[in-house]
């Protein structure tokens, strides 16, 4: 009789049964038969059962007893393979629940099933392969024979892994390291047999490896000195030298960790297994027929690698760089830094002056591939051209003029006024100023420009000579005090000198106890000198001719001061004979032939205050001083004319050891001492 039939069969006689139809012995009867249809299932065994249903809540399953089970669906790797009707083995754990319901379940059927091999490869050490599945806390899940294992983080690479999700889906070769089966722990590493494989390769290295040969290998780690390469179970210290003939700032640079390389060995220290590598020396020495590649003289270009306070290293070629030295940059600018005109990275072209294979270094030269403006530029200024310039910088003995990019001259202060002795250049120009200029003369070799600024307006001597004759009357206006005389200013922007003791009151020993600046007073011109440009004048002779009345007017409107302005007025002129004493030291530096229509002016101060270009050749093989002619043996006079032989217009009065007269002296006499006092007076009242 088939369960179907049976089952009717039973289910007839029970309502039969409670219509009474049925006695209670053939009731019994009756559940004996039914109990007969039943499997007989024992608590925790595997059993068989079939799959009624699948939905949300879990898996339901008939193992053939009298009610069935539900599974959940996460004890199934894959849910949406289960199909109704389906044979799948199951656990069983409980017969009947607190609710009277079979427990059931898969993941202890598979583990309990494929308990025995999984054993076994862990007692003999085996090797088994899983798939990862999905990941979890600490680490990854694998599927290893259906059942789910751990493969903790660390275990799963020799070197440290940040994302897990990369190897979800692989399948990888394992060691079973951990097995607890009450509950159902089982803990996998791949490290150990990644390991394993890495011993053995570095034993078959150890026992090939020879130093030069060449062999395969990938990044493993990038550090500031280098990068270490796996060999395949031996790593070796690629340094950051021996990556490349060129500069290499860091190994990241050039490599990245996974990079598949190729290094030769270049040493091996066997007993603490440490080996170098190199991946330049796989390529030729870059300095192997450096003359041909570069023969001097040749145009090339370059890339700026590095900058120094003396220069810039220019890279021709990976491993091959020259330095172009500071003062091989510009034909006419005084460069401070090299920085001022190049930066790192500036793709330039630079000649090649010389070659030092020994030593591998190349000099190179950044102003050879522009043509020497100073070879024409006497062809261009002819002395005697006339242009304008700008006025680029001020000291103190005179102003330096720009007629061109990069191309300055000296205007020195004798060759700034007809008629003026300028104690500072600021006094007639000023920084910035657009002035006009006549070239006086051209020194190529030593690269300066002689300029002036007076010989662009006509000489005014000659019409003076007329003015201030000797005899003629005038008024002037007194600009400095000096110890044996004063400077005053007159019409036509001219300065005249009048001695102490002509200065109209008797007994004057220093001006500055009767007069001060400013002050204006009647005078009679008592010598004039074209040719030394000097003019001499009298107070006495002035009021010998207008009278007593006059005279006893002037010497009451100049009465002797106190002590203490006198005293003060001594500091005050003190402090300018120091100001002038430094300028004229410097002048003296600057003029080195003595004559103002031949001075040669150095185009070169690189004063604090000017970053500006200079004609200056600061080259080691030429350094000049600035502005100055600096020989012992070539020490000659100052560009005011204080020679004994060609002595300026004298300012001051005679010498201490000639004392002066009480009565006013004759014109004649007033010549004569002027004519003796001593050049570093004559200097200050110059005119």
């Amino acid at each position: 009789m088939s369960e179907t039939n049976v089952a009717t069969l039973q289910a007839d006689e029970i309502e039969a049964l409670e219509e009474g139809e049925y006695t209670p012995e053939e009731f019994e009867a009756m559940m004996g038969l039914y109990e007969e249809t039943m499997n007989s299932i024992t608590e925790g065994e595997i059993v068989r059962g079939t799959v009624l249903s699948v939905d949300s809540n879990g898996v339901v399953v008939d193992i053939g007893y009298k009610s069935e089970g539900q599974i959940p669906l996460s004890e199934f790797s894959d849910p949406s393979q289960i199909e109704v009707g389906e044979e799948i083995e199951v656990y069983l754990e409980t017969v009947e629940d607190q609710e009277g319901q079979i427990v059931l379940s898969k993941q202890k059927a598979d583990f309990m099933r494929v308990w025995d091999r999984i054993k076994d490869a862990y007692d003999n050490d085996q090797i088994v392969e899983g798939r990862l599945a999905r990941r979890i806390k600490g680490g990854i899940v694998v599927d290893l024979f259906g059942v789910d294992a751990f493969l903790p983080g660390s275990q799963i690479d020799i070197k440290q892994v940040k994302n897990f999700d990369q190897f979800i889906g692989e399948v990888f070769p394992f060691r079973i390291i951990k097995l607890n089966k009450n509950r159902r722990n089982i803990v996998v590493s791949r490290r150990v047999v990644l390991e394993e494989e890495r011993a053995r390769l570095r034993k078959q290295i150890l026992e090939t490896l020879e130093v030069g040969q060449v062999r395969a290998g990938s990044v493993k780690n990038i550090t500031d000195f280098g990068a270490f390469i796996d060999l395949g179970g031996l790593d070796g210290l690629l340094h950051i030298t021996d990556i490349s003939w060129g500069r290499v700032g860091h190994p990241s640079e050039v490599l990245s960790i996974g990079d598949e390389v190729q290094v030769k060995v270049l040493s091996y220290d066997e007993e603490r297994e440490r080996i170098s590598l190199g991946m330049k020396q796989l390529t030729p020495h870059p300095w192997e027929n450096i003359g041909d590649k570069y023969p001097a003289q040749s145009v090339v270009k370059g890339r700026v690698v590095s900058i120094t306070d003396y220069g810039a290293f220019v890279e021709l070629e990976p491993g091959v760089e020259g330095l172009v030295h500071i003062s091989e940059m510009s034909w006419t600018q005084h460069i401070r830094h090299p920085s001022k005109i190049l930066s790192i990275n500036d793709e330039v072209e630079v000649m090649v002056l010389n070659i030092d294979k020994d030593g591998q270094k190349i000099s190179l030269g950044l102003k050879q591939t522009e043509n020497d403006p100073w070879l024409s530029l006497d062809e261009k200024y002819p002395p005697g051209t006339s242009m304008g310039g700008t006025v680029r910088n001020l000291v103190n003995f005179g102003a330096f003029v720009e007629i061109e990019p990069g191309i300055d001259g000296l205007v020195h202060i004798s060759d700034m006024s007809w008629t003026k002795r300028v104690r500072h250049p600021s006094d007639v120009v000023k920084k910035g100023q657009e002035i006009d200029v006549v070239v006086l003369n051209i020194d190529k070799k030593r690269r300066r420009i002689s300029l002036g600024h007076k010989q662009t307006m006509e000489n005014p001597w000659a019409g003076l000579a007329v003015t201030y004759a000797v005899g003629n009357t005038c008024n002037g206006v007194i600009s400095r005090l000096l110890e044996r005389g004063v400077v005053v200013d007159m019409d036509g922007d001219v300065e005249g000198f009048v001695p102490a003791s002509q200065l109209g009151i008797e007994g004057v020993e220093h001006p500055e106890t009767h007069f001060d600046e400013g002050d204006e007073v009647p005078l009679k011109v008592v010598e004039f000198d074209e040719e030394q440009r000097k003019i001499v004048l009298s107070v006495n002779e002035f009021l010998k001719d207008a009278g007593q009345v006059e005279e006893d007017a002037f010497i009451a409107a100049h009465p002797e001061k106190p002590e203490e302005e006198r005293a003060s007025a001594r500091i005050q002129e003190g402090e300018e004979s120091s100001e002038d004493g430094d300028a004229s030291s410097e002048s003296e530096s600057v003029k080195s032939d003595g004559s103002a229509e031949s001075d040669e002016s150095v185009a070169a101060a690189d004063s604090e205050e000017s970053d500006e270009p200079v004609a200056a050749a600061d080259s080691e093989e030429e350094d000049e001083s600035v502005a100055v002619a600096d020989s012992e043996e070539e020490e000659e006079p100052v560009a005011v004319a204080d020679s004994e032989e060609e002595e300026e217009p004298v300012a001051v009065a005679d010498s201490e050891e000639e004392e002066e007269p009480v009565e006013a002296p004759a014109p004649e006499e007033v010549a004569d001492e002027a004519e003796a006092v001593p050049a570093e007076e004559s200097e200050e009242a110059s005119a």
